[in-house]
């Protein structure tokens, strides 16, 4: 009952926040697009992945069914497989997904506090940790992992590249988008001031996007666990009713038969 009532603000939330950060991405890349090699962005420089950083996040409580267990076996997965034989290492947000990946993984920062007041300041200030280690070559690849929100009963695992920005090349090709624009100030400029603001807001919609998830997530395996916690009761119950008719037919066949012997 309180994560539905939680959900319906959380939904909102995303739902009027998805199209902005969409956007501003799309724009973003577009422009990344257009942009010489040489002139481009720290942000956007393709390197050799060696070291990669993976940015699990979950929540800071259970009873939410596979919720928190989907985003750390994806989060294991892309260490184990996707990136195996290269240096990975995990940024963990949640409680959840901390307790368990720094039991097998090597964990260099967690953050838990931020879902008792999320905020976009608080947001920022993590992107910006993950910025400041991809520009100091710390790490070649950041990725972000987290149930995406798509209705009450359903979250879908995503698995986000952060750093580098990858351009749409393609889609900047074949969609039109390449007319000669006429930019004040310079193109090099527009693109260096959205890319820090367009990482925060990625971030930013990842975690309202877990927070969404996490509510829709609990009430639906609350709501099962309910179900399933009356059908055992009204299982138990008939089989309870089922044994005391038993012993008080047994009882009545006893007196029955006892005061036959004395008659008789």
């Amino acid at each position: 009952m309180v994560s539905a009532a939680k959900l319906k603000k959380a939904q909102d939330a995303i739902t009027a926040m998805r199209p902005y950060s969409e956007k501003l991405t799309e724009l973003l890349q577009n422009l990344s697009a257009t942009l010489d090699d040489d002139s481009g962005s720290t942000f956007s420089e393709q390197r050799e992945v060696d070291k990669v950083l993976v940015v699990s996040i979950t929540s800071n409580r259970g009873l939410a069914g596979a919720f928190n267990s989907n985003v750390i076996k994806a989060s294991n997965k892309l260490a184990n497989e996707t990136y195996a034989g290269k240096k990975v290492d995990f940024f963990t947000i949640g409680k959840k997904g901390n307790d368990i990946i720094r039991k097998t993984s090597n964990v260099i920062e967690h953050n838990v506090a931020i879902f008792d007041d999320l905020s976009f300041d608080a947001s920022s200030a993590i992107a910006q940790m993950l910025m400041d280690l991809f520009s100091a070559g710390t790490y070649d690849k950041i990725v972000i992992v987290y149930n995406h929100f798509k209705n009450a009963a359903t979250q879908e695992i995503i698995t986000e590249q952060f750093l580098p920005i990858l351009p749409r090349k393609e889609e900047v090709e074949t969609s039109g988008s390449n007319i000669d624009y006429i930019f004040e100030p310079s193109k090099e400029e527009i693109v260096e001031g959205l890319i820090p603001k367009s990482l925060k807001t990625q971030l930013f919609k990842a975690l309202r996007d877990s927070v969404a998830s996490e509510h829709g997530a609990r009430m639906t395996a609350m709501h099962k666990a309910t179900d399933n916690a009356t059908e055992l009761r009204d299982d138990l119950k008939l089989k309870y009713n089922k044994a005391r008719q038993a012993a008080i037919t047994n009882e009545i066949l006893e007196i029955v038969g006892g005061a036959e012997a004395l008659a008789g």
